[in-house]
Order: structure tokens, then sequence, then C-alpha cells
């Protein structure tokens, strides 16, 4: 439900964005009656803003032609911030490119000309050296409802969809948010499983804000290392253990915690590893760029042996 300033705040974006908005698609867009669209059009010129009304076919409601808001005071700095966190939330997957250009269009809108031209150059100029990852983006309204759970420590309820296909209706108390790879998830006690658990958002359905208060996390806890190890210990085919001859240190610079579970041991670090190929995980060691022992499983040695074989004859 929206709260009064928040349809005022609505109600002036749709004047904006359209020349002429009728009383009925205002009413519909903010789900109130006529009556109130009247009453809000009234809040809006009493702010100073010009909003005028046409009777009869066709008629509606406008801001009047030449009009603009105040703008926006950014340095430039702040405007490279700004334009850059939109920019990069596409590249990132995190969010649809419909809200990226809606949002790019209302700062534009409110910066100053000047430094609007300047920003538009920036965004047509920018690239990144790597491509958008295959995201899931979700809606705003579920991550700021997610949000505002874990802040007010409020359990969720929402209904959830496994990897499986298995749609199951779950109560959660959320700890921390985390993006990874273009993907949102929700680390969060989960009293039907009574354990920690990592939810991948965009697989969430209608979540709701319940008056039970939340378990709290594990003193601690760190949302990201724990969505890290989560995705690390991701059921595939081949279970593999390696004793890679490095400090755990070092192994951590070389190897992001998403990908292994890495453990110091007396001889160096014992890595961890679910996979679905050998012959890949072959070329996983081969990349890290040192010494190591195979643990298991004894197939993995046949896929280093035949990658050795292949480097050296294309040497």
């Amino acid at each position: 439900m929206l709260t009064p300033t928040a349809r005022l705040l609505d109600l002036l974006e749709l004047l904006q964005a359209r020349p002429l908005t009728t009383g009925r698609e205002i009413a519909d867009r903010l789900e109130i009656d006529p009556r109130t669209v009247r009453r809000y059009i009234a809040a809006l010129q009493d702010l100073g803003i010009p909003v005028e009304g046409q009777r009869g076919v066709g008629g509606g409601y406008r801001i009047r032609p030449g009009y603009r808001l105040p703008p926006l005071m950014l340095s430039d700095d702040e405007a490279v911030v700004v334009a850059l966190g939109v920019v990069a939330s596409g590249q990132l997957g995190m969010t649809s490119p419909e809200a990226i250009d809606t949002a790019l269009a209302k700062i534009h809108r409110v910066l100053p000309d000047g430094l609007r031209r300047r920003v538009e150059a920036l965004e047509s100029a920018l690239d990144f050296t790597r491509a958008a990852p295959t995201g899931a983006p979700v809606t705003g309204e579920t991550v700021l409802l997610l949000a505002d759970a874990i802040r007010r420590r409020k359990r969720v309820r929402a209904g959830y969809r496994a990897f499986s296909g298995e749609e199951t209706r779950r109560e959660l108390s959320p700890h921390g948010l985390v993006v990874h790879s273009g993907r949102w998830y929700l680390a969060a006690y989960d009293h039907m499983r009574s354990d920690l658990r990592t939810f991948r958002v965009d697989r969430m359905r209608r979540p709701t804000i319940s008056k039970e208060p939340a378990v709290a996390p594990p003193d601690g806890f760190d949302a990201v290392a724990y969505v890290s190890r989560s995705l690390a210990r991701t059921p595939w085919r081949h279970d593999v253990a390696v004793l890679l001859h490095l400090s755990l240190e070092e192994a951590t610079r070389r190897l992001p915690a998403t990908l292994a579970e890495l453990a110091e041991a007396d001889d160096g670090t014992l890595l961890r590893m679910r996979v679905s190929s050998l012959d890949w995980m072959a070329s996983v060691l081969a990349g890290i760029g040192c010494t190591f022992s195979i643990l298991e499983p004894e197939e993995l040695r046949t896929s280093v042996r035949v990658l050795a074989e292949r480097l050296a004859i294309s040497a």
C-alpha cells in the first residue's frame, strides 16, 4: 500500500513523463478514486507546481509546457557516481533494462543542462571489459522488502521454487543480501529446515514481512562468506579433494571463494570442490600455478595426465 507522499511523487512522475494524462489513468495508476485525484492535483499546485487541467473529451492534466523542476545539484564526481551505478547495475545483470532506462531518464530530467549533456556523453562512451553475466533480475519491491525485514529483524514468509522445481512455503529469518554473478541471494535461517540456508531471490514468490521477530544470526555472521561457501558446496557429480602446495593466504588469492572450499593443512591448503567435469577440474588445477597432490577421486589423475600430455605436445 502506497503512502500519500509516495502517491504524490508517483503522480508527479506520471505528469512529467506524459504530455497529457487523464484523470482515469491517474486513478488507475495510483489506485485511488476521482475525488482523491483532484485532491492530489491541488496538493501539487499548492507546492507551486503548475499543473493545468483540460476539460471535455480528450482532456486531462498536464504540467505547464516549459516548466522544469529545480535542478538536482550534483558535483561532477557525484554525477559520475550516480550514472555509473545505474549503468553498472545493468552490466551486473542486477536489474531489468526497463528499470535502467527509466532511472536514467529521471536523473537526466533533474540535472542542469550542461552536466546532463556530459553525463549522457559518459553513458554513450562507457563500456566494460567483461560482458554482462546472464543474471536473474528481481523487482525493486522484493529487494527493498527483504532489506527492510533484515533491518527490522522480522521474519519473512514466501513461496520458494527449488532448482528441482519443487515449490514450498518458507518462513525465514533473513540475515543478509548478496549479489554474485548477476544473481541476488538471501542468507537466512530456514524455520522449515531448522538451519541456515542460501536462497535465490528470483525464485521467491510473494514475500511478506511477518510480525514475528527473526532469529538472530550467529555471532560474527558474514553473509558474503556464508553465501560463497554455500555456492562452493553446490552438489555436482564429482567430489574433489586436492592438497595444494601453497599457503592458505596465497590459495585464497588465486581461487574465488564461490569456486572452492579452502582449509589450512599441514603441507599446504586442502581444496574441496564439487564438479560435473573432471577434465574441467584438471584445467582449473593447471591454472592455479602450483604443485599439488590429488586425494580424490582417482579418476582425476587420468584427466590431469591427459591434459599434461596435450600441453606437452602443444609446447
